[in-house]
């Protein structure tokens, strides 16, 4: 095999497996959850199952800029290989953790996670870079479109390899990792080529420390924003918080300062002066602003209420929702790879912009759904908008890529996928907390009125509207029926007939489903506005740019340096 091509395959085993591990987690967690023995809509548990959803994703966001620097001096093949060894060593710690270990066995979950997080880190932002050494500007897109098409993949088919492995047994979603690590990382040792870099460079420590601790402060309150506080329904009023904001951006103010004066940066911020570096992940940003919750949002819009009311018990939904969700991946595996071809030819812009409207479309046409929707204009929007996403990743990834001088793949493939990693997390928070506040209006009333329907009895029916809003939607999500947390004692009192009812798949869906879908819909024009902004962005990148060659509308027109991030395209027409 030509060694670009075992570039290619290598690289993309690591990001499908590190993608897998991402949504298979979560798909798995009602059963890793029951095997800890941990009831995760008990009171206190709720940030647990946070840390567990979010912990890996964190790791991922502060530390990518960090490791593409140290790839930059290193070697890039060296801390690629390394991160399948560490990511081999976390997935095997985490199938060991003991059955009915509570707590502590949630604890080691997630310390686990992260140390798969460091694995995963180094595989992401090295792939890239590999990649884009490997392959020459005119080949780079369709290759880096095949590559992006095996995070999506990964992404649904641990929704769907989850719902079948922990049904068996919960550490199954651990162990079926190790082959296929242990399989990348002999692949890395003997067939990719160690370029060895001998440099004495010291490395930017206060640069790391504001930049990592800055973007952990940040994460860690938008993550806690989900978190109740007082009579909140949402922690945005929690001084702590508000503190990890302030401090946060005051250290990422910090690290701008520094990085301009330091000799030797963790990150050279001169590279945002190249227009189709600058441009196209600040449209990378938004777009993963727009499009991070939005996707786990239709997830629960499935598991905890289209499903349902179609006869699925809630422990198969999270099964049933990854299949349903299989259009979204098949319009991204088609266009991936054509929207890298097409970059080739013509350039990043049109495609880029093209795959933002596309999505924001299909975002426009969820608006439009019922919450019990047609099953296949519901599967023909997903379609549209994994086409759209796909037109936008590989054309948008190859420009950034392109824009980029040798020595600094590394670190500019670190910031690519950082702005990428927060873009979600941030978006996870203003969308929840969107759904969840307007959801928490809507309803206590439709809980009473549905309840009240159904033959219960006063008392119990504005017990049930005072459920916690946040622990209706993560109950649904984790294929657990909310009702049957309900205290027995409560339950005894019920009349038989109204009991049936209440305990009935379709209780819930008609219950929450009309609160859920205003919620939802807020949320997606705020989406659609962040989508077009991406569309924007993408529109205003320039014409097509390969570092060391300037292009305008797509034909060559001077010879520019390739060692200075300055002879970049700033102002280009």
């Amino acid at each position: 095999m030509e060694y670009k091509w075992t570039v290619l395959v290598n690289t993309t085993l690591g990001g499908l497996m590190g993608a897998i591990n991402m949504t298979i987690v979560l798909i798995s967690l009602p059963t890793i959850f029951r095997g800890l023995n941990i009831d995760p809509t008990a009171p206190g548990e709720f940030i647990m199952l946070l840390w567990v959803m979010m912990g890996y994703s964190i790791v991922l966001a502060t530390l990518l800029v960090t490791f593409g620097r140290l790839s930059d001096l290193y070697g890039r093949t060296r801390l690629y290989t390394l991160g399948f060894v560490i990511f081999t060593f976390g997935s095997i710690l985490l199938s060991i953790i003991p059955d009915g270990s509570g707590n502590n066995g949630a604890k080691m979950l997630i310390g686990f996670r992260m140390v798969q997080g460091v694995g995963g880190g180094l595989l992401m932002v090295n792939s890239t870079a590999l990649i884009t050494d490997s392959f020459g500007p005119n080949e780079r897109g369709r290759a880096l479109g095949i590559n992006q098409i095996s995070f999506i993949a990964g992404s649904l088919i641990g929704l769907i390899a989850g719902g079948l492995l922990a049904s068996s047994n919960w550490h199954l979603v651990f162990i079926v990792n190790i082959p296929f690590a242990v399989a990348g990382s002999l692949w890395s040792v003997f067939k990719l080529k160690a370029i060895p870099k001998k440099v004495k460079v010291p490395m930017d420590i206060a640069g790391n420390v504001a930049l990592g601790g800055g973007l952990v402060l940040i994460s860690l309150g938008f993550t806690y924003a989900l978190v109740p506080y007082g009579n909140s329904s949402m922690g945005w009023g929690s001084p702590w918080v508000l503190a990890s904001f302030v401090v946060g951006v005051v250290l990422l103010v910090t690290f701008v300062f520094l990085e301009l004066k330091v000799k030797q940066p963790l990150f050279d911020l001169r590279l945002f002066e190249i227009r189709a570096f600058s441009y196209g992940n600040f449209a990378n940003f938004v777009s993963s602003l727009g499009r991070g919750a939005i996707m786990f949002l239709v997830i629960i819009w499935l598991q905890g209420i289209y499903l349902p009311l179609h006869g699925f018990s809630y422990s198969s939904t999270p099964f049933w929702a990854g299949i349903y969700m299989l259009p979204l991946m098949v319009g991204f595996i088609v266009l991936g790879p054509i929207g890298g071809i097409l970059t080739d030819k013509y350039g990043a812009r049109v495609f880029a912009t093209t795959g933002m409207i596309i999505t924001a479309i299909s975002l426009y046409l969820l608006t439009l759904l019922p919450y019990n929707f047609n099953l296949w204009q519901f599967e023909g929007i997903l379609l549209m908008n994994g086409i759209g996403s796909g037109l936008f990743a590989a054309p948008n990834t190859t420009a950034v890529m392109n824009s980029l001088p040798e020595e600094s793949r590394g670190a500019g493939s670190g910031m690519r996928t950082t702005f990428n990693n927060i873009g979600q997390t941030i978006s996870m928070a203003i969308f929840f907390s969107v759904a969840i506040s307007i959801f928490s209006l809507k309803l206590p009333s439709s809980l009473l009125n549905t309840s009240v329907s159904i033959g219960l009895p006063l008392q119990i029916a504005v017990a049930i509207s005072k459920i916690p809003p946040s622990g209706a939607l993560f109950a649904a999500f984790l294929g657990i029926n909310p009702a049957a947390s309900f205290p027995s004692a409560m339950l005894n009192l019920i009349p038989p007939t109204a009991l049936k009812s209440l305990m009935s798949l379709s209780f819930f869906p008609n219950a929450i489903g009309p609160s859920f879908m205003v919620g939802l819909k807020d949320s997606l024009y705020i989406a659609i506005l962040m989508t077009i902004a991406g569309a924007v962005l993408s529109a205003l990148s320039g014409g097509r740019y390969v570092h060391g060659e300037g292009y305008t509308n797509g034909k060559k027109v001077t010879k520019i340096s390739s060692g200075n991030p300055d002879s970049g395209q700033r102002g280009q027409k």
